[in-house]
C-alpha cells in the first residue's frame, strides 16, 4: 500500500482524501494499538463495534474555521469514527460550539447522532489513536502529507485556524508550509492559549489566522485550566475572522 506521502496528493477532493485516509496502515505501532483497543473494547462499550480505523475529518468541506486537536481518543473517535465524538472532549467542543451557533446540537456521541457543523471541520495531525495519546515524532510526520492536501482543498474557504494544544501547534506549521498557500514566520511562533498568528498569503489569495487554544481534554477541562468561556472567546475569535455569524 502506497504511503500517506503518495497518497494523500493524489486527492481531488476532500471526500476522496477522507475515503484514502481511512484505508491507512502506514504506521505500525499505532494500527496495532488501535486495532487491539477495538478487539477488547472498554467495558461500558462492550456491545459496541469499534471503528478502529484512522478517522477523517468532519465537518462542511466549505469550512472557514478549521479546528486541528492531537489524535483520535482510544475509546472516542477510535470508537465512533468521527472526531471529538463519543468522548468528554467532544462534549465541551461540541456544547461550546453550539452554543455559539456553528453546531446544530450540544451533543457529539455517535456518527449518526444527526450532528451538523456549520462553518467549522474538525482534523488532527495524527488521525490514528495512540498509545498513552501520545504518537511519536515519526508517526506525526508520517500522517503530516493528509493534512497538508487538507489545507490544500480548504484553501478557496479556510480563513482560520484552532489549534487545540502544543501538539497539534507544532504540527500544524510545518503542514501550512508545505501547503505552499500561506508564509510561516521565522521563528514560528510559541504556542499558548489564546495566541494568535497572522500568516500572509504565498499566493496572493487570503490571508490565515491561527489561534492557540489549551487542549478540551478531560485534564485541562476538569482542573479549570480550561474553562468553556476561555474555548468560547478563542472560538469566537476565529469565527469572526473567518466571517462566520456567532449568537
Amino acid at each position: 500500500m502506497e504511503a500517506p506521502s503518495e497518497r494523500a496528493p493524489a486527492a481531488a477532493t476532500l471526500e476522496a482524501l477522507d475515503r484514502e485516509l481511512c484505508d491507512c496502515r502506514a504506521c505500525p505501532r499505532l494500527v496495532a494499538w488501535r486495532e487491539q483497543v477495538g478487539a477488547v473494547k472498554r467495558k461500558s462499550f462492550a456491545d459496541q463495534q469499534y471503528w478502529a480505523r484512522p478517522v477523517p475529518g468532519f465537518g462542511p468541506h466549505d469550512a472557514g474555521v478549521l479546528i486541528v486537536g492531537l489524535a483520535p481518543a482510544a475509546h472516542g473517535g477510535n470508537r465512533t469514527g468521527r472526531m471529538f465524538t463519543g468522548d468528554r472532549s467532544g462534549d465541551i467542543l461540541v456544547a461550546t460550539l453550539h452554543r455559539l451557533g456553528l453546531a446544530n446540537q450540544a451533543t457529539s456521541v455517535a456518527a449518526d447522532d444527526g450532528l451538523e457543523l456549520r462553518g467549522v471541520r474538525f482534523t488532527a495531525p495524527v488521525h490514528c489513536a495512540p498509545p498513552d495519546n501520545k504518537p511519536t515524532p515519526a508517526e506525526r510526520d508520517t500522517c503530516r502529507p493528509w493534512l497538508v492536501r487538507e489545507l490544500q482543498l480548504m484553501r478557496s474557504t479556510v480563513r482560520s485556524v484552532v489549534v487545540l494544544g502544543a501538539f497539534g501547534w507544532q504540527a500544524l506549521f510545518p503542514a501550512i508550509a508545505a501547503s505552499g498557500y500561506w508564509s510561516v514566520p521565522r521563528p514560528r511562533p510559541e504556542f499558548g492559549h489564546g495566541v494568535r498568528a497572522d500568516l500572509a498569503a504565498a499566493d496572493g489569495d487570503a490571508d490565515l489566522t491561527v489561534f492557540g487554544c489549551y487542549h478540551v481534554s478531560q485534564q485541562n477541562t476538569f482542573t479549570g485550566k480550561l474553562t468553556s468561556d476561555m474555548l468560547r472567546d478563542v472560538l469566537a475569535a476565529a469565527a469572526a475572522e473567518a466571517g462566520l455569524t456567532i449568537t
